[in-house]
């Protein structure tokens, strides 16, 4: 699978606001603008013999913190977790509140069998298996060809 078939869609925006909130995003610990964080997980795409794995590394989340879907042949990946923390001391209280998300889609190739696809986290990982088709898998036999 060439990279152009596995591709991201609609990441500009993240990539152009990296830039721009970065001196914010150090003097208050990468936190963002409003308790909103903006980056976006790395994902690293790995093409098999019989199929293809996304693995995104998101720690600190569970499990029914993602959300998944397929629109045509566009996957995304969602995830938004709100946290809330209150301290009650003698003469003051505080209450910390931070919310974070992200959004990642990928353009699926025609060889992947959508209905097939699964997903697993574990450890800190978020682990997509999209397998292939039959045909995609005959078509991907090495063969080596002699030079006459």
């Amino acid at each position: 699978m060439s990279n152009k078939l596995l591709s991201k869609s609609g990441e500009s925006m993240p990539s152009v606001f990296d830039d721009f909130f970065k001196p914010w995003n150090e003097w208050f610990g990468n936190s963002g603008l409003l308790g909103r964080s903006m980056t976006v997980p790395a994902v690293n795409i790995t093409d098999n013999k019989d199929d293809y794995k996304l693995s995104l590394a998101v720690p600190g989340l569970k499990k029914s913190d993602f959300k998944i879907d397929i629109d045509g042949n566009i996957l995304t990946i969602r995830s938004e977790k709100e946290e809330s923390k209150e301290e009650k001391e003698e003469r003051f209280t505080r209450k910390e509140y931070s919310f974070s998300s992200f959004s990642r889609s990928f353009t699926l190739p025609d060889d992947v069998r959508q209905d097939k696809i699964e997903a697993s986290y574990e450890d800190g990982v978020l682990k997509v298996m999209l397998p292939k088709k039959e045909e995609a898998k005959k078509m991907a036999l090495s063969k080596n060809i002699a030079v006459k």
